[in-house]
């Protein structure tokens, strides 16, 4: 049985409207409690709650921003904006080198699905890493976090945006999706659709960092959060996140829907456990695999397929 992170249970969002919807604290805890999780519930059971029982939302909200403010230290410590732009650059060099699917030469949209804070799309902002033809879309279901975003980027003067609903669901649709720390939350079929969805849509590409699934990851996920988070949410969620961190292999398997090649770069047995944290996957549609490796260059070789697994584990 998959542990629960609470931050995925004390709220709740209408998928259709958008709207959020009233959580109760009881449900919550009996949730948790049913998975084996005490520690969880009385974490839970201390957060503020109405006569009813319905959690506070403004306290949630609080608690949620504070706890990505937090989580936005551990992306900087681990250079998440340079660790992304040594695959977007390349990337994007492929995409402009065959003009993609409708052949135009831009301008291209990266959307950040799961955006937070908007520390990805902040940072590539703040730096022009990509280039003045692409815009910058960070999108995230959850409205305080996408306010908050929206109040740094323009406290810091940068030019991107950021949106409150369903990122495959923009009037626009996105050149590539990226995302860091989101994979995990979905589980079963979920995993697949969420793959689906990007390839059934006009996108590229996508590039999504996760937690590797290393032996070493719940350690180092304790200790860091230990270290780093002050309220016991932020230091259970770091961990079971840790836990629930998807395989090579079960990525792999999920990203192979028609029209996307599914790569995975550095896989688990040619890294490093100790250091390796963060490990992306990336689709591509099949014309732009070749031009993706030469933009790369020698750091091709750390790019690989389902094939190579499965002739790795034989």
């Amino acid at each position: 049985m998959h542990r629960l992170e609470i931050s995925d249970l004390i709220t709740a969002v209408d998928p259709h409207t958008g709207h959020r919807l009233p959580v109760r604290r009881d449900e919550v805890i009996r949730r948790l409690r049913a998975n084996g999780d005490e520690r969880a519930a009385k974490i839970v059971a201390g957060l503020p709650a109405d006569h009813d029982g319905v959690l506070d939302p403004r306290a949630v909200d609080r608690l949620l921003i504070s706890v990505h403010t937090e989580l936005q230290r551990l992306s900087e410590e681990l250079r998440i904006g340079e660790r992304l732009m040594h695959l977007l650059g390349p990337l994007f060099t492929a995409i402009r080198a065959t003009g993609g699917q409708s052949g135009h030469s831009g301008p291209y949209r990266l959307v950040d699905v799961g955006c937070g804070l908007g520390y990805v799309i902040r940072w590539l902002a703040a730096t022009n890493a990509l280039g003045a033809d692409v815009e910058l879309v960070g999108v995230d279901l959850d409205a305080a976090l996408v306010g908050e975003a929206e109040q740094l980027a323009r406290a810091e003067g940068l030019d991107c945006r950021f949106v409150h609903g369903n990122a495959f669901d923009l009037p626009q649709a996105a050149t590539v999706y990226v995302s860091t720390g989101v994979l995990h939350h979905f589980r079963g079929p979920a995993l697949a659709e969420f793959f689906q969805a990007q390839a059934a849509s006009p996108a590229e590409a996508f590039c999504h960092f996760d937690i590797a699934a290393t032996r070493l990851a719940p350690v180092g996920a304790w200790i860091f959060h230990r270290a780093r988070m002050r309220h016991p949410l932020g230091r259970h969620d770091g961990v079971v996140s840790a836990e629930r961190a998807h395989s090579d292999q079960a990525l792999l398997s999920a990203a192979a829907v028609p029209g996307i090649r599914p790569l995975v770069y550095e896989p688990r047995g040619a890294a490093n456990p100790f250091c390796t944290t963060l490990r992306p996957i990336i689709g591509v549609r099949p014309y732009l695999e070749a031009p993706l490796r030469r933009a790369l260059g020698r750091s091709e070789r750390r790019l690989v397929g389902p094939e190579h697994l499965a002739e790795a584990a034989r």
